[in-house]
């Protein structure tokens, strides 16, 4: 596809302080897409729940950079080995991805802390990420697409797409591979559609987040049959993927979290 949507040579006057060419490549440009159309989105949700721009500027700023810092720590535990052997790399920000699951890890106990922080109550607040999520994600896998990453394995039907950019993460080039990245997006389209059929009509705060973690848990499983890219790791002698092996556990956490939130007064946590 197209890993680098343009790269530019670096104006004279510029250059010793940036690199000889400035490089924007689709991955991140997607994410900071997604970012701001969600940012657009949860605004005036998050205004009704009496949390100003500045507050939600700031906690949205910190979920980033605990997502930024969670995707990138768990890219490198699925070949810990390699980047021990050249630490070095770990400092490439454009060489390598990030897996989703490690932002979540991180990203909702920051919420956690920044909302206790407030006085903001928490489950009405992460209703509101339960959109955010899947849009940044949708977002995100397009920017995988054009990269390659996260692609699927070799494919014998018409579902193949064929990958032919020599700067494409995708393995092997020039064969038809399963479009796994766009089969995430159709999961992440259809959690957004459960959410917004099911708001009017949920039964207690939090109920939505706890729907987009179990219903996301699922499709991710699924969709790791399908997935092609071996370095990201396996369990139990190949049974399991650590994506797969994450989305077991939080989905029971999930059902735990539900039976207790169901039964909670709505003003409790943190208000």
């Amino acid at each position: 596809m197209h890993p680098i949507l343009f790269r530019l040579e670096t104006p004279g006057f510029l250059k010793g302080i940036l690199p000889d060419h400035i490089t924007l490549y689709s991955y991140g440009f997607l994410i900071a897409i997604g970012i701001l159309v969600s940012f657009f989105f949860a605004r005036p949700r998050v205004k009704k729940l009496g949390i100003d721009g500045d507050k939600f500027s700031t906690i949205l700023i910190w979920a980033i950079l605990a997502g930024f810092v969670g995707g990138r720590l768990f890219f490198y535990f699925e070949d810990w080995g390699r980047y021990m052997e050249n630490p070095s790399q770990m400092l490439r920000i454009t060489g390598g991805g990030f897996v989703f699951y490690g932002s979540v890890i991180f990203v909702i106990p920051t919420f956690f802390l920044l909302l206790r922080k407030y006085k903001i109550s928490v489950r009405p607040f992460l209703d509101v990420m339960a959109f955010v999520g899947p849009i940044v994600q949708s977002f995100g896998r397009v920017g995988c697409f054009l990269a390659g990453c996260c692609h699927g394995r070799v494919c014998h039907n018409s579902l193949g797409v064929t990958f032919t950019d020599e700067k494409s993460m995708a393995t092997p080039l020039n064969v038809p591979l399963y479009p796994t990245q766009l089969f995430d997006i159709l999961i992440n389209v259809i959690i957004l559609i459960t959410l917004f059929l099911i708001e009017k009509k949920q039964k207690f705060s939090g109920q939505l987040m706890l729907i987009y973690l179990m219903m996301y848990a699922v499709g991710r499983s699924i969709n790791e049959e399908f997935r092609g890219d071996e370095a990201r790791g396996f369990l139990f002698d190949g049974w399991l993927s650590h994506s797969q092996f994450i989305a077991i556990i939080l989905f029971a956490l999930s059902v735990l979290v539900w039976m207790k939130w169901r039964n909670l007064p709505e003003d409790k946590l943190w208000k």
